[in-house]
């Protein structure tokens, strides 16, 4: 799995899945999906029915990205 560039994140809405999270952290499907249900995921999650959205801007935040 490639990781996301600067640009592609800085691209992103206001929320992703979490697949998407975890690609640009550099976390497998599997494991971000263990800690998103164990409330562990390293920055904000929203459960919307059975499915599990992350704050893009805490997933930039968390990676040292801001918007300009």
């Amino acid at each position: 799995m490639k990781q996301m560039t600067q640009e592609e994140l800085l691209a992103l809405p206001t929320t992703v899945g979490i697949e998407t999270a975890a690609r640009a952290i550099g976390l497998g499907r599997t494991r971000a999906y263990e800690l998103a249900r164990r409330g562990q995921f390293p920055c904000k999650v929203i459960r919307v029915g059975v499915s599990y959205r992350v704050v893009t801007v805490d997933l930039r935040r968390l990676l040292g990205i801001e918007s300009s």
